[in-house]
């Protein structure tokens, strides 16, 4: 089975531009697939790998993979039927295919770039931009035109947020296995307005959908640890409520400040606590032959 998933891949990177080659890379970027055995999420979301990695067809029924050469398209099994569900999902629900972006490298671990998180397999981004109409050039699929859906206000811009995308949300969010989605801020807040007809059945569901930095062109799915992956660290469960309060309103807002600050001396900084460790376990995922 997983040399069938594994098989329009491998005859990508044939034939794939060198551009890849010329990406920054770290250790966990270099290896060049999956560790052999059951496939088992490891350590935390910041601070994981991935055993045993299952690589995503890169086209599925409702979806499409893409920036292929940055090699990010496998995850933990529960992922990958994730995502096919979804791409199910969004047919059934006539949306147009979606984009899958960055899931994790094949062995998982810390990204040379562009991510903090991603490393255990759990995690996928899936962009509000739908796929474009057939026939387009193929480096459509590799530099994807993909921008922001907030205006110069930072608000919604109805010309590239609508229906389609609020019903890809509640698809996405309606999934069991999904522990929160981060969406940005100014997203969660119109829905929470109802915006697109978001809490036609109520708002229940918006309380996965988590506010944070960026996600103006894309949202950022993070599953729950499988039942599988005794070795994966849990998130702190989000706190209960749909999330549509003041503190919605006043996210990434600075706090006010006296007009005047007083005088003092400010005390010496504390030093920063030390990073947590990728967990041992993973240095024998990454050098598994």
């Amino acid at each position: 089975m997983r040399a069938l998933l594994l098989l329009p891949l491998l005859l990508f990177s044939i034939g794939r531009s060198a551009a890849a080659d010329t990406l920054p890379s770290n250790a966990w970027s270099r290896v060049a697939g999956p560790s052999h055995g059951a496939t088992r999420a490891i350590g935390s979301y910041v601070h994981g790998c991935l055993a045993g990695g299952v690589a995503l067809p890169i086209d599925g029924p409702g979806y499409e993979a893409i920036r292929l050469q940055r090699r990010r398209y496998f995850g933990h099994a529960e992922l990958v039927a994730y995502l096919h569900r979804l791409g199910e999902r969004v047919v059934a629900a006539g949306l147009p295919r979606f984009r899958i972006g960055d899931m994790a490298q094949a062995r998982g671990g810390p990204l040379p770039y562009g991510h903090r998180s991603h490393a255990n397999g759990l995690d996928a981004d899936i962009w509000l931009t739908f796929e474009s109409a057939k026939g387009t050039v193929p480096g459509d699929r590799e530099f994807p035109e993909l921008g922001s859906v907030l205006d110069s206000d930072k608000q919604i811009d109805p010309a590239k947020f609508g229906p389609s995308q609020v019903k890809l949300l509640q698809l996405a969010a309606a999934d069991e296995r999904v522990e929160r989605i981060f969406v940005n801020p100014a997203i969660k807040l119109a829905l929470c307005h109802g915006y697109g007809g978001a809490t036609a059945q109520g708002t229940a569901w918006l309380h996965r959908l988590r506010p944070w930095w960026g996600h103006d062109d894309h949202f950022h799915v993070r599953l729950r640890c499988p039942a599988d992956s005794s070795a994966c660290e849990p998130q702190p469960p989000a706190e209960p409520g749909d999330g549509c309060d003041a503190d919605l309103a006043n996210w990434g807002r600075p706090a006010e400040s006296p007009a005047e600050p007083p005088v003092e001396t400010p005390p010496k900084p504390a030093a920063p606590p030390p990073l947590p460790k990728t967990p041992p376990a993973c240095a024998i995922v990454l050098r598994a032959r």
